[in-house]
């Protein structure tokens, strides 16, 4: 069942970690390659244009391209023709593996990304390929359109070889001129930097550890983690003045839908009131320092739901039960909420962060 129309009916219930059999103590052996950083198609739920290996390689060569809006189907077609004088990944034989993915930004809701197929041990791929995206026109003025090249190994790692971004606010659609194919230099990656400074807005929200919530059991009890999402504000507006949001959150490693809970969304302003209280329990103290509260916020439209900003709550130290993981990222800010959390258990603790780009984990069934 798609994301988009779930009830929210399971967000008002406790979820309980300790009986799912993806609980928080048994995802001791998750690797990192388990897809936290993949994109995931379900629930039109963004994911990363940026997981990958960046840096090891340098960036050269050409990417030669074309791009068409079909009015009949509307749909814009990327046309794929080649690469040159790419990056060599495997030196000794000067080769490379290379793909190119496309993506459509910011919305990378539903349609999710593009990719060519691999073409394989040359700097030099012909692709001949058409990469197609249903999208209104008006929509698509809004978007730009990135481009990037990468060398898949044997063992499925990416490593980036540069991409091309087009703005198509300001692609003149009429001239016949650009609809030939035309050669692009590759860049170096600079697009999470220009995303990370946009203003994505600040979530109002209060944290509270609860150590023992059945006071008098013999038995050694799990504790529950309580997170009270007040309020968001000036959230962005992606298009125009529509803005119809809600919050979504996930304990971290547990990707399952299980472990999901969300507020109802609100419209017409940005700054939502939410006043929603989520809890998880199955918590023993040692899962505090292993998992991560995963606070997105959403623009829902129509059938898709648009990625404005999140929160990754935790200790940020980039393991989790051994694992080093990609989402163990918290900033300063939100440790120190963590920190104080846990350091004064049966105390709703209070912050206003700034929401931030996030490489969202992949949802597990």
């Amino acid at each position: 069942m798609s994301d988009d129309r779930e009830t929210d009916t399971a967000s008002e219930s406790s979820y309980q970690l300790s009986r799912h059999k993806k609980s928080l103590s048994s995802l001791t052996n998750l690797s990192s390659s388990s897809g936290m950083t993949s994109l995931s198609s379900v629930s039109g739920s963004v994911m990363s244009v940026y997981s990958g290996d960046f840096g090891n390689l340098e960036v050269k060569g050409n990417i030669q391209f074309a791009i068409e809006y079909v009015e009949l189907l509307k749909e814009l077609h990327v046309f794929v023709a080649q690469c040159k004088d790419l990056a060599a990944a495997d030196v000794k034989k000067q080769r490379s593996d290379p793909y190119v993915k496309a993506y459509l930004l910011p919305d990378k809701g539903k349609m999710g990304k593009k990719k060519t197929l691999v073409v394989k041990k040359t700097l030099n791929p012909v692709y001949n390929e058409i990469l197609r995206y249903k999208i209104e026109k008006q929509i698509l003025k809004t978007q730009k359109l990135n481009l990037s090249v990468w060398h898949r190994d044997t063992f499925k790692r990416n490593s980036f070889l540069g991409e091309v971004e087009l703005d198509l606010e300001t692609w003149d659609w009429d001239n016949k001129q650009n609809k030939q194919l035309r050669w692009y230099p590759l860049k170096r990656k600079t697009a999470p930097v220009a995303l990370e400074a946009e203003n994505r807005g600040e979530m109002k929200l209060a944290l509270q550890y609860v150590p023992e919530p059945v006071p008098g059991k013999k038995l050694p009890t799990t504790g529950e983690v309580h997170i009270w999402v007040k309020e968001c504000l000036d959230l962005p507006l992606l298009r125009g003045s529509h803005l119809n949001s809600f919050v979504k959150c996930t304990i971290l490693p547990d990707t399952s839908r299980k472990s999901r809970q969300k507020t109802r969304a609100v419209g017409k302003t940005t700054n939502p009131i939410f006043n929603h209280t989520m809890v998880y329990d199955g918590f023993r103290p040692e899962d505090l320092t292993e998992a991560c509260v995963e606070l997105t916020v959403w623009d829902h439209y129509k059938l898709t739901n648009q990625f404005l900003g999140g929160l990754r709550i935790g200790f940020g130290t980039g393991k989790s039960y051994g694992t080093e993981v990609d989402w163990m990222d918290s900033t300063s800010e939100e440790v120190a909420l963590w920190e104080k959390m846990v350091n004064s258990p049966n105390t709703w603790i209070e912050a206003t962060l700034p929401l931030r780009m996030l490489l969202i984990a992949k949802i597990s069934k």
